[in-house]
């Protein structure tokens, strides 16, 4: 059966809808970032980034989320566009897009704005500002489209909710009313079946919810070379 190793965050949840919307049978292992099991020789070897998520199906090892999506996609044959070279491009552009923009900088402005030692304010505009651009974008496209891809569902859209939903904490309230349609995405795929069970695996096993020095250091490793 394949294992999927996940925590809560954005990333694994783009793969737990999958997997949930799929049907694909999975067993869930999930990696505590701030107990450190991410950074465990049995998780490495796995995933030499010490990142999750990451899956094993059989004799094939794959990690990053988008990488994931994209390779249960090919799979199953499921939530892809039409094969057509026009579409093709479409799917990876947009898949990227999500890959390289809208997860880092989300995370960035994440980081600097609530975890980081020092309230560094040209690194909490920088990110909040990217961060907004991107999801301005996914909401000029959402204005065009109904998902990303036109009309249907794809594994585009996953990637978009995997982020969009915790996109309040990420850019604040007042700039999550003004992206009505990736509200709406949110909204629509939030109410399917297969995303309230993703949702859910949160309480198939106990995660640690402080914040505290383990947890720092275990998250934040860099901070160690500030006091040296």
């Amino acid at each position: 059966m394949l294992k999927f190793y996940y925590n809560t965050a954005p990333n694994p949840m783009k793969v737990a809808l999958f997997l949930e919307e799929s049907g694909l049978p999975y067993e869930p292992v999930p990696i505590d970032g701030r107990k450190g099991d991410q950074h465990r020789p049995e998780y490495l070897a796995i995933n030499p980034n010490g990142k999750v998520p990451a899956i094993v199906d059989g004799e094939v090892t794959v990690f990053d989320s988008n990488a994931i999506l994209l390779y249960l996609a090919e799979k199953t044959g499921k939530f892809l566009p039409e094969n057509t070279p026009v579409a093709q491009g479409q799917l990876l552009s947009w898949l990227m897009f999500v890959a390289t923009g809208v997860g880092p900088y989300s995370g960035q402005a994440v980081h600097f704005k609530h975890h980081a030692v020092e309230k560094l304010r040209y690194a909490i505009n920088r990110y909040g500002y990217e961060a907004e651009r991107h999801f301005g974008i996914l909401d000029a496209r959402l204005g065009k489209h109904h998902f990303m891809l036109g009309d249907a569902y794809t594994i585009v859209d996953m990637a978009v909710w995997g982020w969009a939903r915790l996109a309040p904490f990420v850019l604040g309230e007042d700039e999550w009313a003004k992206l009505s349609n990736v509200k709406r995405l949110v909204d629509e795929i939030s109410a399917r079946p297969a995303a309230a069970r993703a949702v859910a695996l949160k309480d198939r096993h106990v995660f640690k919810a402080e914040m505290d020095d383990e947890a720092r250091r275990h998250m934040f490793p860099q901070n160690t070379r500030l006091a040296s």
